[in-house]
């Protein structure tokens, strides 16, 4: 069987760069579905792109990388066809984008360019051996039991990384990396839950509160939630792609108020107070509960002097903690490191040094903060490898 592009994995990226490759497009996903991400994404609302997007919304060895693709295709122009398709959406903090109703009505979307465009998509499909001849790459794929061998001019890979492993995530794109000489970024997981020794925060699992975090001079104000194992919510998530093994983080329990001045000002106002009273206005108290004991928190407001206010406040505005590791792949919302960028065109996806073999989407050491970013990257990195690849075609067949 010869096409003229194979796409592996029916993903964002995948689906994305099938919708624009031009003819002969054949996209293939070992699911039962396409889009398996997406349906589950946002709480089934996906939160496909932000308003903010740009370049310093993500991590790479080159941070320079993804800013040719984002600024080719841009959150402006997702939100666009979002429109066209007549899909209610709605913002939430921080530019987040969400459909009203579901997720599936992106998928469907996607689906509809994809037909609009003449793609063929395979499901139930598993990956066997791929070979390069030095023109084409000759891929045997297994569908239904039946094994077709497929002659293609092009190979996207779409296939993410390693997180969520309970969807089908193996790694596949690492292994056609390593086959073809492309370099690889290692990978770990990212925007994902940490975890603590001997259940240190159990007691709390459930609380949530307003946080700063902070590791590596940069930090985050969102909320955090405490869990049986440790810590999540998205301050934590999002730290959680800059924190590195054995490393302790910073939080920032009351980033929206100047802690020391309005403990002082309640010893003047309310001095009978006690102390305890006075922060679970200001915090859960279930969390000033768990501390008591820890920072001492004893007495009335009158009782406290300026030095141990001092020392309060510093340890509340500047908590630091280690965790002990974190939740890996199993829970992990996107996979960190990759396809080496430096093997990659920026302006097309396509390796370096095998014509014809694209990677696209989080299989590539682009990850985004998040909030919609890491969507915005399959739409732009899956648009630019598509026009590459129909732009070459509309080339060729006019020679």
């Amino acid at each position: 069987m010869q096409i003229n592009t194979l796409i592996l994995g029916a993903g964002a990226a995948g689906m994305m760069a099938a919708a624009h490759a031009g003819h002969g497009v054949l996209i293939v996903d070992h699911a039962k579905a396409a889009g398996e991400k997406i349906r589950i994404s946002g709480g089934g609302r996906c939160n496909f792109t932000n308003m903010g997007t740009s370049a310093e919304n993500f991590i790479s060895r080159n941070p320079h990388f993804a800013k040719s693709a984002l600024s080719r295709y841009t959150q402006w122009d997702f939100l666009a066809l979002v429109s066209e398709y007549g899909i209610a959406w709605h913002e939430k903090t921080l530019g987040q984008l969400f459909c009203d109703d579901t997720a599936k009505d992106i998928i469907a979307m996607l689906r509809a360019e994809m037909d609009k465009a003449g793609a063929r998509l395979w499901l139930h499909t598993d990956v066997g051996n791929i070979q390069h001849d030095g023109s084409r790459f000759q891929v045997t794929l297994v569908r239904d039991g039946e094994q077709t061998v497929v002659t293609t001019k092009n190979l996207v890979v779409a296939t993410g990384g390693k997180s969520i492993p309970k969807m089908g995530s193996t790694g596949l794109a690492y292994q056609i990396a390593s086959q073809f000489g492309v370099g690889i970024v290692e990978p770990r997981p990212g925007l994902v839950p940490l975890r603590f020794s001997n259940d240190r925060f159990k007691p709390l699992a459930g609380v949530s509160t307003p946080i700063r975090a902070s590791v590596a001079a940069i930090d985050f104000d969102e909320a955090m939630l405490f869990t049986h194992r440790g810590l999540s919510g998205p301050a934590i998530l999002q730290i959680s792609s800059y924190w590195q093994e054995g490393e302790a983080i910073t939080v920032n329990l009351t980033p929206d108020i100047e802690l020391l001045d309005t403990l002082k000002e309640a010893r003047r106002s309310t001095g009978r107070k006690a102390l305890t009273s006075i922060l679970s206005m200001h915090l859960p108290a279930r969390l000033i509960e768990f501390l008591r004991e820890e920072l001492d928190l004893h007495g009335n407001m009158s009782d406290q002097s300026d030095a141990g206010l001092q020392r309060l406040c510093e340890t509340l505005t500047a908590w630091p903690l280690r965790p002990s590791g974190s939740e890996g792949y199993r829970t992990a919302e996107v996979t960190l490191g990759g396809i080496d960028t430096d093997d990659l065109s920026s302006r097309t996806m396509e390796t370096r040094s095998v014509p014809g073999l694209y990677f696209i989407g989080e299989a590539v050491d682009v990850t985004g903060w998040l909030g919609g970013y890491n969507f915005q990257w399959a739409w732009s990195s899956g648009w630019v490898a598509g026009q590459a690849i129909a732009a070459e075609s509309r080339q060729g067949a006019g020679q």
